[in-house]
């Protein structure tokens, strides 16, 4: 097992939507790397955003997996549903008290 290279480095992601009183969802998707931006995704185009030359193969990658699609859904629908859920419960709780 001495043979095995170790890959080393600190990895941090961010997903999330808001609900504003106008009715408009913003999200968002970023990633990084050791400290530093990696990858971002902005709704509005449905594109990634490639913080760097390293980042731009993943960018890529992803566009050409339609990960764009999927990650549009999820920060359009399935992430305020969970908002929605999660507010209504945490108002019930406090209506509890």
């Amino acid at each position: 097992l001495s043979h095995i290279p170790t890959l080393r480095g600190f990895f941090t992601a961010s997903t999330g939507c808001d609900l504003l009183s106008d009715g408009s969802i913003p999200g968002s998707y970023s990633y990084g790397y050791d400290g530093r931006d990696f990858i971002s995704f902005d709704l509005g185009s449905k594109r990634f955003v490639a913080a760097d030359s390293v980042a731009e193969v993943t960018r890529r990658r992803w566009e050409d997996e339609n990960v764009a699609e999927r990650l549009s859904n999820y920060l359009v629908h399935i992430c305020p549903e969970w908002l929605r859920k999660h507010t209504r419960y945490a108002q019930k709780e406090l209506d509890r008290q």
